[in-house]
């Protein structure tokens, strides 16, 4: 048994993948940090155990301030249609959720160029009208929307960085391992350079990736509660697939952040049955 897990008030960490897992009760012992440092957190409708360093007040503060900046720096459009499509997708939506302590706003950025959508810690959601042509209608919005939204539900902004705090750390103590092993100063930054690699490939990425599929899954209980037919997000991410074919983008998937599209669009059709069945049009 972890130690971690079995201290009284700890965290349960079973769920989370077992690298994180195991790298994380190491760390946190090793540097004598303790468990009390570990914030007991279970992500929304999967029930996803989480390791999560950082307290929601101090998220949504940086969340604000991240929001803030962007907004500075980009044009917000004023068209009258699609901005009130956006405010009525977001708010049946962030209804949804239940998440009456959130903050909720929505700005739709001028730039066709970007395809792409955020939401940060608060509710405080940004689309770029790039990504319209590809949504198409209010349903295709609400399928993104509510992918968005659930990163914020479930926190895994707070999440990702509490992992790469604990990598960092982890880093650090192989440097000081190296070093007083008396590897001179090539050897160290070498295997530095594979340890942060292993790191990159064997815990971040696979996580992310996790978090991706994880808010797909919300995202659709999300749009079904609202009353946007789920199956408009297996849609949209069609024509996604299709837009990024024709702009030759094909990263492997063991190198992205996000699952590839065909995985993407075969685990949303597999999580259909489930949002399906609370589905109520409106």
């Amino acid at each position: 048994m972890n130690a971690i897990d079995e201290a009284p008030g700890a965290c349960s960490l079973r769920r989370t993948p077992r690298r994180l897992r195991s790298a994380a009760a190491a760390l946190l012992l090793a540097l004598g940090l303790g468990p009390m440092l570990v914030s007991c957190e279970t992500a929304p409708i999967s029930g996803r155990s989480q390791l999560i360093l950082l307290s929601p007040g101090e998220e949504v503060k940086l969340g604000l301030q991240a929001y803030q900046e962007i907004l500075k720096k980009e044009k917000i459009s004023t068209d009258p249609e699609k901005t009130a499509l956006l405010a009525r997708v977001g708010a049946r939506i962030a209804a949804a959720t239940g998440r009456t302590d959130f903050q909720w706003e929505f700005r739709l950025i001028e730039n066709d160029k970007v395809v792409n959508a955020f939401c940060l810690p608060g509710g405080k959601v940004a689309v770029y009208t790039g990504i319209l042509p590809i949504t198409r209608d209010e349903a295709g919005l609400a399928a993104v929307i509510g992918h968005e939204i659930a990163h914020a539900t479930a926190r895994h902004g707070a999440e990702r960085m509490s992992q790469g705090l604990l990598v960092q750390a982890g880093l650090a103590a192989g440097a000081i391992a190296a070093g007083s092993s008396g590897r001179d100063s090539a050897s160290t930054q070498a295997l530095l350079g594979a340890l942060g690699a292993g790191a990159t490939l064997g815990i971040i990425l696979p996580f992310s990736r996790l978090q991706e599929t994880e808010a797909d899954r919300l995202g659709l209980i999300y749009m079904a509660r609202a009353g946007y037919d789920p199956r408009a997000a297996r849609d949209l991410w069609v024509r996604m697939a299709d837009a990024s074919a024709k702009m030759g983008r094909s990263t492997p998937e063991w190198m992205s952040t996000h699952p590839s599209n065909a995985s993407r669009i075969r685990d949303i059709e597999a999580m259909l049955p489930e949002a399906l069945a609370i589905y109520k049009p409106r």
